[in-house]
């Protein structure tokens, strides 16, 4: 793992930071070109481990589009085999993997795409035994994870070690997507005080939901890591693809909340 973000969150300064060679240079070209990311911006996103939780449709979109941007390294936790029904959604998988562990297909793809990746292939759902582990060996945190047990594990301990999570739902044809900076803005528990029931382990959704949820979600990391845009800093983005209804609130800490009330 690389070196930290600072408390404020700011990005890495330019000394801290490995040059880019040629051959990433030229594979990142049309991205260098964007306003504002530039070279500096490949070079962060490339020093930075991202811990994804889950690589079904969601995670794994997430995981695809930071696998293209050149992150430098991968943590991916997600247990099971991939079933039939998984395909309408998981963009790493294929028919031919039906069976097969979940978590090595998606190495295989984002490898096939990006050889210079990092990845830690962990063939286990977050749970309370490795949580820790996990969540020290990245930079970022991305939650995909469908289940309130897991997603409340992932929200504690990226409080206790401040680490930024980025965090995204998908449910039928809407979905949720906030940054959490410990410290600084509302945390998963702060949102949620008790677990929704609407958000289980089988639910309703279009994969196309999960790829266009996905992409934003890759998108904060890379702004939250190269300081390219404006991140969704205490501010839940919700959207109905259904009826292209977009909202964006204003979410506040809860004075005692259980995971970050007395950070």
């Amino acid at each position: 793992m690389t070196e930290p973000y600072n408390s404020r969150y700011r990005p890495r300064p330019a000394e801290a930071l490995p040059e880019l060679d040629p051959v990433e240079r030229e594979i990142r070209s049309w991205q260098l070109d964007v306003d504002g990311f530039g070279e500096l911006g490949q070079r962060r996103v490339q020093a930075t481990t991202v811990l994804i939780s889950r690589v079904g449709g969601l995670g794994g979109m997430v995981a695809l589009e930071l696998a293209a941007a050149g992150i430098g390294g991968m943590v991916l936790a997600h247990g099971g085999s991939l079933r039939a029904n998984d395909l309408n959604r998981q963009v790493l998988m294929s028919h031919a993997g039906i069976g097969k562990p979940r978590i090595d297909l998606a190495a295989e793809r984002l490898l096939a795409l990006n050889p210079r990746l990092r990845i830690q292939a962990v063939a286990s759902n977050v749970t309370e035994s490795n949580v820790r582990e996990l969540v020290e060996a990245a930079d970022v945190i991305v939650d995909c994870a469908p289940l309130f047990e897991e997603r409340y594990l992932l929200n504690r301990e990226a409080v206790a070690q401040r680490k930024p999570m980025v965090e995204c739902a998908v449910y039928g044809q809407e979905f949720h997507l906030t940054t959490i900076l410990p410290g600084e803005t509302p945390c998963l528990r702060c949102l949620y005080p008790e677990p929704s029931t609407t958000w289980v382990r089988r639910f309703p959704v279009l994969g196309a939901v999960s790829g266009a949820a996905g992409c934003l979600a890759a998108m904060e990391v890379i702004k939250l890591i190269s300081g390219c845009g404006e991140i969704l800093r205490g501010r839940l983005l919700a959207m109905d693809l259904r009826t292209h209804q977009v909202t964006n609130v204003r979410i506040r800490r809860l004075p005692r909340c259980l995971d970050c009330g007395d950070v």
